[in-house]
């Protein structure tokens, strides 16, 4: 038992000062009352507040971050950047992959997401054939979530196909596929790695309904169900417009309206960007249990478009965030460009909170958080009696929070700039962030250095 003195905090009840947190040999909140600093074993100095869940991430893609902002042709899109990111899959090792991740969930934890949804598709060796050991990769995610201590919702990729109606796929895709046999022995293999642990969860995500088809999912999806009966499961869905015009070509349905109408997506369910809905399809999304899993950053980056996100909130949709292709890495900056779109598009300020009477950033936050810890399972999102007790700590006397409490912190650090306000971090109640630094950050980031340098030359 570890007991925390928080002389700011914000419970899932609101705002409160002087709270004693008591966390139990599981990582979990096992009390928390009202109390003085000298009744704790550990003082925090800071403003206390749940840790966000990062419920979309490819790991291998911060690497390349940056490395395709120049103009590739008459036009630039989310296709043409897709083919380099094939190209930088081409030299990419087990070591590098897990050497990548773990220097970005460092990051992650410095920027205050606590826990990370890893979209996992980079199965197999560079030509396609398996490794020896078929959870290989996989490993070397898990291995690099233990490096950091960020907790992990590891959601290996069902990928079959190259396109709608079960076209053969690229050579450049084959480091990901899978027949379905194999998948499921990927995931029986996997349990072990998750049985028992506070701080991982075994989903899986069927890539897009580009690649994989009805069947491979009705063969799939109830062996899943048996392996994972709690596990999340995640897909890509509506990102792009050419992807609903070959969706209603392949059928006639649009790809949200062909999900709901084949299948029931509840609260397990996120459905990744769902950018492009049309009416119907975002009330389907909005009036159902699952999560929309926005990027705005990455989303933005590739010239996606805009989800409908005023009306979706209206309609009472859940949504988390992520940081997908990893752009940017900042709780602070995907939140604020949800907002900011929005003020671009109406020329209005304040839209999101609607009339929720909570400040936008207050707003957004403990919204992202409930779609998001929903998302990974993890039972994180609120600082109550039985959560997962991960929080971050903001550091309230740097300057752009001098004098603000309560809201107003939040506001200043959503709204205020990119500046490291991120001072402490805890993930099951295990201090990972101290005073803004990792303690393995110095050889994680050299082991980086090194890693990217022999890649990029």
């Amino acid at each position: 038992m570890n007991i925390f003195f928080c002389p700011q905090i914000l419970l899932s009840q609101g705002w409160s000062e002087n709270q004693l947190l008591e966390i139990d040999d599981q990582g979990r909140i096992s009390s928390i009352c009202e109390g003085r600093s000298d009744e704790a074993e550990q003082q925090i100095h800071g403003a206390v507040m749940p840790g966000m869940p990062n419920l979309h991430s490819h790991a291998f893609q911060r690497a390349m971050a940056g490395l395709t902002e120049t103009r590739s042709g008459k036009e630039d899109s989310f296709w043409s950047w897709r083919k380099r990111m094939y190209q930088f899959l081409e030299v990419l090792t087990p070591e590098d992959v897990q050497v990548i991740a773990s220097q970005l969930y460092l990051e992650m934890l410095k920027a205050g997401f606590t826990s990370v949804g890893e979209f996992h598709y980079l199965h197999h060796a560079v030509d396609g054939q398996k490794y020896d050991n078929p959870a290989e990769m996989s490993e070397r995610i898990l291995a690099a979530s233990d490096a950091t201590g960020i907790g992990l919702t590891h959601l290996p990729v069902l990928y079959r196909y190259g396109d709608f109606g079960a076209k053969e796929p690229s050579l450049q895709q084959c480091r990901f596929l899978h027949q379905p046999e194999d998948f499921l022995r990927l995931l029986e293999r996997l349990l072990p790695f998750f049985e028992q642990h506070t701080v991982r969860r075994l989903g899986m995500a069927p890539h897009s309904l580009r690649a994989v088809s009805p069947e491979l999912l009705d063969e799939v999806l109830p062996t899943f169900h048996q392996f994972c009966p709690e596990g999340p499961l995640h897909l890509h869905t509506a990102e792009q417009t050419a992807e609903v015009e070959d969706c209603l070509e392949w059928c006639g349905k649009r790809p949200v309206q062909w999900l709901f109408e084949n299948h029931e997506p509840d609260a397990r369910w996120c459905l990744i960007h769902a950018t492009h809905l049309d009416e119907r399809e975002r009330e389907l999304l909005a009036g159902s249990e699952a999560v929309a899993g926005l990027c705005p950053t990455t989303e933005a980056n590739l010239g996606d478009g805009l989800f409908p996100m005023q009306e979706f909130l209206s309609e009472g949709g859940s949504f988390g965030i992520g940081s997908d292709s990893h752009i940017s890495v900042s709780v602070s900056e995907e939140l604020r460009w949800l907002e900011y779109q929005q003020r671009l598009l109406q020329r209005q300020r304040n839209l999101l909170c609607g009339d929720s009477g909570m400040s936008t950033g207050r707003y957004l936050f403990e919204k992202a958080l409930a779609g998001g810890s929903q998302a990974l399972g993890l039972g994180t999102g609120q600082l109550k009696e039985g959560s997962r007790a991960d929080w971050l700590v903001l550091d309230y006397e740097h300057p752009l929070l001098e004098g603000r409490k309560g809201d107003a912190l939040l506001d200043g650090w959503i709204f205020s700039g990119n500046a490291p306000l991120v001072r402490d971090v805890f993930v099951g109640g295990k201090q990972v962030i101290h005073g803004g630094r990792h303690l393995e950050e110095e050889t994680i980031k050299n082991t980086y250095r090194k890693t990217l340098k022999r890649i990029l030359s």
